[in-house]
């Protein structure tokens, strides 16, 4: 029996420079373990009048995890970072009670081509975390644990899995790899993995009972426990995951909740000024005028 529950292709959505492909949240599957958001970002070629300018804007409830393939951003917060990712590192910035953020092509390449393309992922907090004090963290490519298990090569972004521990500083027990392998191998770690778990392509393919699956599709697994699949040759993929919480998540916007009341009161104080500013910002994003905008788990 096929251990795949759900498939998910990548849908479009514009994010107001360029559109990215979104795979969580899903209509039949709001989250994966912990995991409220993912967009895969690009590729996308700028030109050199072209530069990604998201403005300040609020998160609560939640930590954002940056990962670049290609590019640079420029990150600046509310806690007064301000920090350039470029491939292979990590952003983690942990909005709790409430953080804003700006994200914009840096300085140096406004005036240039370039290229841009990585995912963008927000993991939801344990409830008895959700107001915390807002963090950053900026994790390198270097710090990260990478090994090989059969010619494949294992990375793991964030979280415990393997044994092994991600300098990333999470809150709750998940996971989050990258395999990559360049010859067809078959791969079984579903006794490494726990909690709920998703399979994101980003080239190349897999096969899993008989079926092929291609880039732009996320996977949901039935059983972590039961992960087992070919990874075809010159492919990437990611797996990501853990433990649910026993509360939904409520997501308006950039905000992510177990309560509806929380949500409500993030709304006020943004319309209200009243979040932290971003030095060096002076603009404003007005909450979004959409109907249906509520999602719940």
């Amino acid at each position: 029996m096929s251990n795949i529950s759900l498939i998910i292709e990548e849908r479009p959505s514009d994010i107001g420079n360029f559109l990215v492909g979104r795979l969580l949240p899903f209509r039949e599957k709001r989250t994966v373990g912990p995991f409220a958001f993912i967009d895969h970002m690009g590729p996308v070629a700028l030109k050199d009048n072209e530069n990604m300018d998201v403005g300040p804007h609020p998160h609560i409830g939640l930590s954002t995890l940056t990962y670049l393939f290609e590019g640079s951003i420029m990150h600046r917060d509310s806690l007064g970072t301000e920090i350039e990712i470029t491939p292979g590192q990590v952003n983690w910035m942990t909005a709790g009670k409430g953080i804003v953020h700006s994200e914009r092509t840096p300085e140096h390449l406004r005036h240039s081509e370039k290229h841009l393309h990585g995912l963008q992922i927000w993991v939801a907090l344990p409830k008895e975390l959700e107001q915390m004090e807002p963090s950053f963290a900026h994790i390198t490519e270097e710090e990260l644990p990478v090994w090989d298990i059969d010619g494949v090569s294992v990375k793991l972004i964030a979280g415990e899995a393997f044994g092994r521990k991600s300098p990333v500083p999470v809150y709750s027990p998940l996971y989050f790899l990258e395999l990559k392998s360049t010859d067809k191998k078959k791969l079984s770690i579903g006794r490494n993995l726990f909690g709920e778990s998703g399979l994101y392509i980003l080239e190349g393919s897999i096969e899993s009972d008989g079926n092929t699956f291609l880039p732009k599709q996320l996977l949901v697994a039935k059983d972590s426990s039961l992960c087992e699949f070919i990874l075809n040759e010159n492919s990437v993929v990611y797996i990501f995951g853990g433990e649910p919480f026993p509360e939904p998540r409520h997501i308006y916007w950039n905000f992510v909740a177990s309560s509806p009341e929380m949500i409500e009161d993030a709304k006020q104080r943004w319309t209200n000024r009243e979040f932290p500013a971003v030095p060096g910002e002076t603009g404003f994003v007005p909450l979004p005028d959409q109907t249906g905008f509520n999602i719940k788990k």
